[in-house]
């Protein structure tokens, strides 16, 4: 007999069937209630044990975490809480889970415990609800595209480019650890490395995306990407999912518009397929929030928050503008701020971002117009700046809870202004070639952006901490699983 999926015995039209389920116990109350789970919803089917007929032996071995397959009646269930139950005719253990050792017991767990067991926490309903949704967010992310005639581009993860010129990049070898060849010149020898060259992992995919939207117009990757940056924040990994179009044609405000589309869709989408998911979450969110003190709570809980980006316009603010907000503004005066705004110039912070956000605006931020001495080579110089406050056609698109949740901007598609800016900052035209030839041959406005989409997951699940949406976080001193 074939078996159903939980979620679809839930949501069944008709009852007094046989059905077969098979799923992990989540909880046996009184050797007679299974709370039985196999993933597809967050929602557990009850299943009730003919318990004075099932041998003793058998109903020891119904414990938390064990697998098992029931048939039995699909019934309109008696008790609170659940519309349908199974009234069982026969039981089998699949799989054995020691009530002893197997962590994941029926409480609370905090989330440092729950990151030591990443293999087994997807089982607690928090973390199934999350993968759920970062599923669904996932295959949003294709839908949008594909329905607005983008192509999917895989580009490379093993690159010999820099595109963020920070080089926080994972250095890939083949060659020795222990007896690195060197060259004349006593440097290691790259030329006797599996390319022939030094190479790294990704941190963008953003380079090699330009070249296909100059030829096929319209192009999105989504994929890996890696960054050795020694930072142990709620709001970094080593290697995260990162979402990139690139648009040929595309100027700032064109990436704007696009990006703010993109945002409100993949939301929406998950607000209309996860609510049950969702509604968990929300409910666990509040449930965290009582202990904080209420200056620390969320204004806003989930749900609301989520329809609140739906709703409201992002706010486009210059950089010019928001760095005179913040030097005005009251935590920066009484010097609240960790990193205090006194000039034009200065990066923005987290802080300043989310005070942007939370505190000024009450609304999703895009900020454009930024320093260019602040940001990346590729980015289009500003016409008719000032000297000394030369600025790029970029733009950071700011969140409540979360700060920068996209960068992008109109790419520099002059040839002799991109050069000029390689050479002042030290980038090899050489090793660039090809990057160049994009603008040496039949070169355009275009631009892009890149969504990091874990931190699309920690806004939309209410998460706190990134570790917490990744299936095997990668961070610092930590590769476990």
């Amino acid at each position: 007999m074939r078996h159903t999926k939980v979620k679809d015995l839930l949501n069944s039209t008709t009852t007094l069937q046989e059905v077969n389920a098979k799923g992990w116990v989540r909880t046996f109350r009184n050797n007679q209630f299974i709370a039985l789970n196999d993933g597809s919803t967050i929602n557990n089917i009850q299943c009730v044990v003919d318990f004075e007929n099932t041998p003793e032996e058998t109903l020891k071995r119904i414990t938390t975490g064990a697998a098992v397959s029931v048939i039995g009646t699909l019934v309109e269930s008696k008790g609170a809480g659940q519309k349908y139950e199974i009234q069982v005719n026969k039981l089998e253990i699949l799989g054995d889970s020691d009530a002893e050792k197997f962590p994941m017991q029926p409480k609370k767990h905090s989330l440092e415990f729950l990151r030591e067991n990443a293999h087994l926490r997807v089982r607690t309903n928090a973390f199934g609800a999350i993968m759920r949704v970062r599923s669904v967010l996932s295959y949003a992310v294709h839908s949008y595209f594909q329905q607005k005639g983008f192509v999917y581009v895989n580009t490379p993860i093993i690159t010999g480019a820099d595109a963020e010129g920070a080089g926080e990049m994972f250095q890939v070898t083949s060659l020795p650890l222990d007896n690195l060849p060197k060259n004349e010149e006593g440097n290691i020898d790259f030329k006797k490395d599996f390319f022939g060259k030094h190479t790294n992992l990704t941190v963008s995919g953003q380079l090699e995306g330009e070249t296909f939207a100059m030829a096929l117009g319209q192009i999105y990757t989504f994929g890996p990407t890696f960054r050795a940056e020694n930072s142990n924040t709620s709001r970094h990994l080593a290697e995260f999912w990162m979402i990139e179009p690139e648009v040929a044609f595309n100027d700032l405000d064109d990436n704007m518009d696009l990006a703010e589309d993109f945002i409100q869709y993949v939301i929406k989408y998950a607000l209309d397929n996860c609510q049950d998911d969702l509604k968990f979450l929300e409910g666990r969110l509040l449930e965290e929030e009582k202990s904080k003190p209420q200056a620390e709570r969320s204004e806003m809980a989930l749900l609301e928050k989520l329809n609140f980006v739906l709703e409201n316009n992002f706010k486009r603010v210059s950089y010019t503008e928001a760095i005179d907000i913040l030097r005005d503004s009251t935590p920066n005066k009484k010097k609240k701020f960790q990193y205090l705004i006194n000039e034009w110039g200065a990066d923005l912070q987290s802080e300043h971002e989310r005070f942007l956000v939370e505190k000024h605006f009450k609304c999703p931020v895009i900020l454009y117009d930024y320093p260019a001495n602040i940001k990346a080579f590729y980015m289009r110089l500003n016409d008719n700046t000032e000297p000394g406050r030369e600025t790029v056609r970029a733009m950071d698109i700011l969140f409540p809870g979360i700060g920068e949740i996209v960068g992008g901007s109109e790419r520099e598609e002059r040839y002799d202004v991109l050069v000029e800016k390689m050479e002042k900052l030290g980038i090899d035209k050489e090793e660039l070639y090809w990057y160049l030839d994009t603008r040496r041959f039949g070169s355009a406005t275009h631009a892009g952006f890149g969504l990091g989409f874990e931190r699309l997951v920690l806004f939309v699940t209410g998460m706190t901490n990134i570790r917490d949406v990744i299936p095997f976080p990668r961070t610092p001193g930590s590769a476990e699983f």
